[in-house]
């Protein structure tokens, strides 16, 4: 898996690009949102839109992803999910954990609500 992030309006957007799997793709997110955290960043918007494939591994990085935000008060948010991703959330139950965009305007301005 690739990583590539940017920050617009203070959220960080991180692209993810490839499998997000066990041994792909999970440990590079974990630090790449370690890093984010350490560097005090707060409003972290992952886009999953090129994620081709996630497993169980990829899931539960995302919610200990989530986990690690918010325990630093922050906000983590999702983006451009597939619907292959969208439906392993809903039969997860997680959809309703994770705030999700098709919009990334939308998206970055959602952070900026009270």
């Amino acid at each position: 898996m690739k990583t590539n992030q940017r920050e617009v309006g203070g959220v960080v957007i991180l692209e993810l690009r490839g499998q997000l799997t066990m041994g792909e793709g999970d440990i590079e997110l974990r630090d790449a949102i370690a890093k984010l955290v350490e560097a005090g960043k707060k409003n972290i918007l992952i886009d999953l839109g090129r994620v081709t494939y996630l497993d169980s591994a990829g899931l539960g990085e995302l919610i200990r992803c989530y986990t690690t935000v918010s325990n630093r008060q922050g906000k983590l948010k999702l983006l451009n999910l597939t619907k292959k991703t969208k439906d392993l959330l809903t039969i997860t139950k997680l959809i309703t954990v994770f705030d999700s965009y098709e919009d990334e305007k939308e998206a970055i301005a959602s952070f900026q609500e009270p």
